[in-house]
């Protein structure tokens, strides 16, 4: 599933940040340049350009593994590779790339567990993500492994919320509304048609033309997003309310893995770890901006109140257990989604 239409667009560093990306750039020519012998290359494929904070965190990773395995061991990045994630995955199993940058798209192709992480409503605020997070990675990264992939670390990238031309506050008010979803996401599209709410497949480059002719009243998209392609001049309110969690990783496929000596896999494993947090504190800072930039351009930030927010959960819950008997979300894994919520709100 593709909690988000498309893949969050990047931004521009800051400008003391740049020097920084240009000697790692530098750094990462000189090192392949002078590959020593028998050493081993990882080749890795990113759609994050280079000048992006995350493209500096890659950049970095691949100067850490180079130190730590006293160059035996090559992280070669492609950054903004042309492709779609199913094409990353495909070069993954011919091994052209031995790693990639996903987003949920992806690894939930690879574990459909994933998805239900991402049934709308259920996970609420970043606390409760945690807790889900915590209980379930282990069993998410066997899931993975068994499909001939090592998940080298986990990122929260962020909130997937509502913008739409009208104001909406209940359920009832967006399913007036035609909602745009990625013709790729079928399984959460069956899930809001599901709910009785209008699915309109359409791409991010006809998006703003679905709007202009009214074909489309509403998206489900990451702040960030809409922010950096202005759609929120078109969509111009937006829902306080989180509709889903938007994750990312980075996955190396067996061969990759099996090939890096074993002395040194788990100090690797590490650095690609706590990079994951960078990424996550990245993607929190730049939707906070995003909303507040959003905000001053004049767009509606609808704040619903608790009994609003009490329809919205009352509405949706009843329908997600029809939609797992549909398997459209893995009934084990949002059972124990289900646990680990009801024990965590009981603690708090």
């Amino acid at each position: 599933m593709r909690v988000a239409l498309f893949t969050i667009p990047s931004f521009r560093p800051k400008k003391e940040r740049r020097k920084g990306n240009l000697l790692a750039g530098i750094l990462a020519f000189l090192l392949l340049a002078a590959l020593p012998a028998g050493a081993v290359e990882i080749k890795l494929a990113s759609s994050l350009p280079s000048n992006s904070d995350w493209g500096i965190i890659l950049d970095r990773i691949a100067a850490d593994w180079y130190r730590i395995s006293n160059g035996e061991v090559i992280l070669s990045i492609s950054h903004q590779r042309a492709g779609t994630e199913e094409q990353y995955l495909q070069w993954l199993r011919q091994n052209r790339f031995q790693a990639a940058v996903f987003t949920s798209s992806a690894l939930n192709s690879v574990a459909p567990e994933i998805m239900a992480l991402s049934i709308p409503f259920l996970i609420r605020n970043n606390d409760e993500f945690d807790a889900v997070l915590a209980e379930l990675r282990p069993m998410l990264d066997a899931k993975i492994e068994e499909k001939g992939y090592k998940n080298l670390a986990w990122a929260k990238a962020g909130w997937v919320k509502i913008f739409s031309r009208s104001r909406v506050s209940v359920p009832d008010d967006l399913r007036k509304l035609k909602l745009a979803t990625s013709p790729s996401d079928k399984k959460f599209s069956d899930a809001f048609k599901a709910m009785g709410f209008q699915l309109v497949g359409v791409s991010m480059t006809d998006i703003p033309m679905f709007f202009n002719s009214g074909r489309i009243d509403a998206i489900y998209q990451s702040p960030i997003a809409v922010q950096t392609t202005s759609l929120y001049k078109m969509a111009n309110n937006l829902l306080s309310l989180n509709l889903a969690p938007f994750m990312g990783g980075i996955l190396m496929n067996r061969q990759g893995w099996e090939s890096i000596p074993d002395r040194y896999r788990e100090a690797l494993r590490e650095v690609v770890r706590k990079a994951g947090m960078e990424f996550e504190d990245s993607f929190y800072r730049r939707e906070a901006e995003a909303v507040d930039i959003m905000r001053k351009d004049g767009i509606f930030y609808n704040e619903i109140s608790p009994q609003e927010e009490r329809i919205w959960l009352n509405d949706i819950n009843a329908r997600i257990p029809g939609l797992v008997d549909r398997n459209v979300f893995d009934k084990n894994t949002y059972l124990r989604i289900q646990d680990i919520l009801q024990r965590y709100r009981g603690s708090h």
